[in-house]
């Protein structure tokens, strides 16, 4: 393995768009605190303030690359450059950029929508169109959390030797801090977490599209180990699903989904024998090369060890001669056992 030499190969080294995600969140962040550093207020066209985003409509997306305090730098640089390394590398440069900007942009639009709900119940501009001033990745680091929920959600982290917990259980607990902190009124930028999650399980559900040259385009997951009843606790499946299959077939009858895998999302989300695309792509490509495999095995026809080609005797009309199926392709069948497949796939 290569050993980089100087800090100029790492970076080189790093994917295109998480090089520029990150080098962005420090200049921004930094340009920000020097602005509070010189005792000027929140500039509004860098975060999201609700009452002034509809004149600066960028700060739905500039507002994600600006950590308000060095802490907040120093966490998110922990985290999200080295998940995002990883993201890229597996799903390529395009479809990450869109993951970030649908996962930002969106939970923002909603969060704002829910300020200006408030300021029309409550009449108190000041707090909830201009006191509150929204920034930070929180929403980008739940839904990397739930990207890898659906990635490798039986995987183990392990923090100095003490805290242990599966991928899988980490982003309902960031969101349980988040609901804890939003009704001790620590709504800025908490409820952020909250929209980022369901915007980034929406669009990793139905939107995300999956490139494949064997099984062609797919879009989204809809397996039911990713289903929306798999993030809550069986006593309220029930009127979940009830509710999921209601959306889900208007959503289908005005095509606002799409129809990749039918009536997948029927009898509660919980219909057996649903795979995942992922799954359904790895089956190919294991049942191709195992056909490559049995076609370079098998024995070629009519083939002698003599450089002189020998010529069988033709068979007369009358007789009948049985012949055997090839034994090498009967040692190579095909196993239709999902164990199997996933293991060759692996």
């Amino acid at each position: 393995m290569a050993i980089l030499s100087t800090p100029v190969d790492f970076i080189k080294s790093i994917p295109p768009a998480t090089r520029a995600f990150t080098a962005t969140t420090i200049i921004a962040s930094l340009a920000y605190n020097w602005f509070q550093w010189q005792g000027h207020p929140p500039p509004a066209w860098l975060v999201l303030i609700p009452g002034s985003s509809l004149f600066f409509p960028w700060t739905f997306l500039t507002s994600a690359v600006v950590e308000t305090s060095l802490l907040e730098l120093l966490l998110t640089l922990l985290f999200i450059p080295a998940s995002l390394k990883y993201l890229e590398r597996l799903w390529g440069t395009l479809e990450l950029v869109k993951f970030i900007i649908v996962t930002v942009v969106a939970s923002n639009i909603i969060t704002v929508a829910v300020n200006w709900i408030e300021f029309v119940v409550l009449r108190n501009a000041d707090l909830f169109l201009y006191g509150m001033a929204y920034h930070g990745q929180m929403s980008l680091q739940i839904g990397v959390l739930v990207a890898f929920t659906q990635l490798i959600p039986e995987h183990q982290l392990q923090v100095l030797g003490v805290f242990r917990a599966r991928v899988k259980v980490l982003p309902m607990a960031y969101l349980t801090l988040s609901t804890v902190l939003c009704i001790f009124g620590f709504q800025c930028p908490w409820i952020v977490i909250q929209f980022g999650w369901f915007v980034s399980w929406v669009y990793l559900r139905f939107y995300k599209k999956n490139a494949s040259d064997i099984s062609g385009d797919t879009y989204g997951d809809r397996s039911e180990t990713f289903s929306l009843l798999s993030w809550f606790p069986p006593f309220i499946h029930y009127p979940l699903g009830k509710l999921g299959d209601f959306v889900y077939t208007n959503a289908n009858r005005f095509h606002l989904i799409p129809a990749t895998y039918p009536d997948l999302e029927g009898g509660h989300y919980n219909q057996p024998g649903h795979t995942r695309a992922e799954a359904e792509r790895r089956r190919a490509m294991a049942l191709k090369a195992l056909d490559q495999r049995v076609a370079n095995s098998s024995p070629v026809p009519g083939a002698s060890s003599s450089s002189q080609p020998v010529q069988a005797p033709r068979p007369s009309s009358s007789s009948k001669t049985d012949v055997p199926a090839p034994a090498a392709q009967n040692d190579h069948k095909p196993s239709t056992g999902d164990g199997e497949i996933t293991d060759v796939g692996k």
